[in-house]
């Protein structure tokens, strides 16, 4: 059994299998030490999220199998969890051995960190054997996930930090010069789930040995907490006793701020340190430790009189239980608040309805929070939440580009006889990420593929299976062009919009159509705003239709890539998302063009005179007239003379209303053109 070692060099992603024997020396190898102290020490001085270069440095490991190029080569079935933000690194050590003494655990180390343990579970079927097809380890990988973490952490005591099981879960590599490994670990065995189980609220009750933090402090915040508890004393003692001054009697306001600073929890050492910046000019450091040293003598009660305004008090002790306990979003697509509760196996956002606004507020009154419903709202709709674009943190997270062509690899799925299919194809795929990325901002992707094939050949799931798993829910095929609000809207809520039965678009509507098409911005007033904002568009197009004649409109032909499907489109053989879209991104780097040329354009044009619809009128003329072969012969006749004539001659009633387009039917047939006092008049020959 072997995991795989991943690191990044000059952007380029290295990857090597590892058997655990060379994990095991390469955790406690000198050159492993050299690095992960530097890191430790960075780490010691660091700002809490901060990430630095030396971090990029070191290893990944990846201990569910071996992995090459986003591809699972083999699966072993262990299991890596996690117990972070341990309070020191002698912990840290106890807590491993502690780990150790359990006959499951294969392997286990001190996190790079130094507060940290990362362990290893190893699990199969009850007969020893392995899934390995992708799917099949993903749903025995999920299910065996939550079993080893329901099994240990009772045992050990300590929460193991919940993370969405997947098979490319990873750690960094570390020193730990005593790090465990017993290659015959006992191995849990577990029947082979079908599918993935469900997301749950249910969280283990036990006693866990987790250091207790006020519902004002944590970690980094506790210093800025204290901070501004002192300024908050330190004026409240000044309004008391007059403005700081030569002439001011400081000894009432030094007794004061102790006090003030003993109830808010605030060391005296602090509050001497700090109050000399303030009035070391005026009083000796004496003087100010020994008045503030009586002060904090004979105050009782320390640390239980806050000094903030209960407004701040409140509004502090909101933003850490809403910290502590969810993870909230703002998801700038769909335009709306998203949330998932922490520590449960609840791992994907949910919208925020009225009904989860209500659980919060219920939440934080069981925990003696004052907080109501109208509070809850208050900071959903906050900038305390940030800005989630799931679109851009995809395309962000996207490995490096193996140089091998996918996107044209993916268009020869679909078989026609167009043999300009495969770049048209690429070049739409192009501005679809390029769009998506805001590379444009003055123009949409106005060009869409129009798939044309019988029924059940794969159209629509081939449209579907563009979009990686991840962005699924940014995919629709039912958009109803008759509520053009609406319809606007879905060019900001989603990336990809799938005209079904693109034949069923009536004529009436093929004018806005092509206003979506060609619109770079959307105009819109969101719900419960007063102005109006110009909202980015993200969403491209793709088309699909059981039949042939669709276009009836021939110069807006050009927007679409008609092709005629032969066969079955093949939607069977996976693809790799990854490197689809990482192809994408570089060729968009490299500046390659993703738009249409004029030639292009009037290339495909022609092409697709295939699918036009062809009115009744064209069919009439060409049975009723020819153009005159020169001037000597025909008659001079308007379009509408023309056009009452066909009426008159088959018999048949023509829609008044095509007037205008059977004009311009004339002026492509290249017919000899006359002007007269009555207009444009054409030479035509009756047959």
């Amino acid at each position: 059994m072997r995991i795989t070692k991943q690191k990044l060099y000059q952007k380029h992603l290295a990857e090597r299998p590892l058997t655990m024997e060379q994990l095991v020396e390469l955790v406690k190898d000198d050159k492993s030490k050299e690095m992960i102290e530097r890191f430790r020490d960075k780490l010691r001085l660091a700002y809490p999220n901060k990430r630095y270069k030396v971090t990029q440095k070191i290893p990944q490991l990846l201990f569910a199998g071996t992995f090459r190029r986003g591809e699972m080569k083999e699966y072993n079935g262990w299991i890596l969890l996690e117990i972070n933000h341990i309070a020191s690194r002698s912990e840290a050590v106890n807590l491993r051995r502690k780990v150790s003494e359990y006959p499951q655990t294969l392997f286990a180390m001190v996190g790079a960190s130094g507060r940290s343990v990362k362990f290893v579970v190893p699990y199969t079927r009850p007969d020893g054997s392995l899934p390995q097809v992708r799917k099949e380890a993903e749903l025995f990988h999920a299910h065996a996930y939550r079993h080893a973490l329901k099994t240990y952490e009772p045992r050990i005591s300590y929460p193991i930090e919940l993370k969405q099981p997947s098979l490319e879960q990873s750690c960094r590599l570390s020193y730990d010069e005593e790090a465990f490994y017993n290659p015959a670990a006992l191995t849990i065995h577990l029947e082979q789930p079908t599918e993935m189980p469900e997301e749950s609220f249910h969280q283990e009750k036990y006693n866990k040995l987790v250091p207790e933090e006020s519902a004002l402090k944590s970690q980094f915040d506790r210093y800025r907490y204290l901070s501004i508890q002192y300024e908050l004393a330190l004026e409240r003692a000044v309004e008391r006793y007059g403005d700081l001054g030569e002439k001011m009697d400081f000894k009432p306001v030094l007794v004061c701020l102790g006090d003030l600073c003993s109830g808010a929890g605030i060391e005296e050492e602090e509050c001497v340190k700090w109050t000399q910046l303030y009035l070391g000019n005026f009083l000796s450091e004496v003087e100010i430790r020994e008045t503030l040293q009586n002060a904090y003598q004979r105050t009782k009660g320390f640390g239980n009189r806050p000094v903030c305004k209960p407004e701040q008090l409140q509004a502090l002790k909101t933003e850490e239980f809403m910290e502590r306990r969810y993870d909230f979003r703002f998801n700038t697509m769909t335009g709306a608040p998203e949330y998932r509760e922490r520590n449960t196996f609840c791992f994907d956002y949910r919208p925020v309805t009225e009904r989860v606004m209500n659980s919060v507020a219920l939440n934080a009154q069981k925990e003696g929070l004052q907080l109501w419903d109208r509070d809850v709202r208050r900071y959903i709709h906050s900038d305390r939440l940030q800005d989630y674009a799931p679109i851009e943190d995809y395309l962000s997270r996207l490995p490096v580009w193996d140089g091998k062509d996918r996107i044209r690899l993916l268009a020869t799925r679909v078989r026609c006889d167009n043999p300009h299919w495969e770049h048209l194809f690429y070049t739409w795929f192009l501005s679809m990420v390029a769009h998506w990325q805001g590379r444009d901002r003055k123009h949409g992707n106005s060009v869409s593929p129009l798939l044309v094939g019988g029924q059940g050949c794969g159209k629509s799931t081939f449209c579907f299976n563009l979009l990686p798993p991840e962005l699924n829910v940014y995919y629709t095929d039912s958009i109803d062009f008759s509520k053009r609000r609406d319809a606007e809207l879905y060019l900001t809520r989603f990336g990809l919009i799938n005209i079904d039965e693109f034949d069923q678009v009536s004529e009436k509507h093929q004018g806005f159509l092509k206003h979506l098409l060609q619109k770079p911005v959307v105009n819109m007033r969101k719900p419960y705003a007063t102005q109006v904002e110009a909202v980015r568009r993200y969403a491209s197009f793709i088309a699909t239709s059981n039949h042939v004649d669709l276009l009836s409109d021939p110069s807006g032909s050009r927007r679409f890539i008609c092709i005629e499907v032969n066969g079955m489109i093949d939607n069977t053989q996976p693809i790799d998302y990854g490197q689809l879209y990482a192809q994408a991104v570089a060729a968009l780097d490299k500046g390659e063009r993703y738009w249409l040329t004029h030639e292009e354009e009037q290339m495909q044009m022609q092409a697709n005179e295939v699918f036009r619809q062809r009115p009744l009128y064209e069919d009439l003329f060409f049975r009723f007239y020819r153009p005159a072969g020169n001037k000597e012969e025909g008659v001079k006749m308007s379009a509408g003379e023309i056009y009452l004539s066909l009426q008159q001659e088959s018999g048949q009633k023509l829609p008044q209303g095509q007037v205008t387009h059977f004009g311009r039917f004339l002026k492509k047939t290249n017919l000899p053109v006359f002007s007269s006092n009555r207009g444009k008049l054409y030479l035509v020959v009756k047959k």
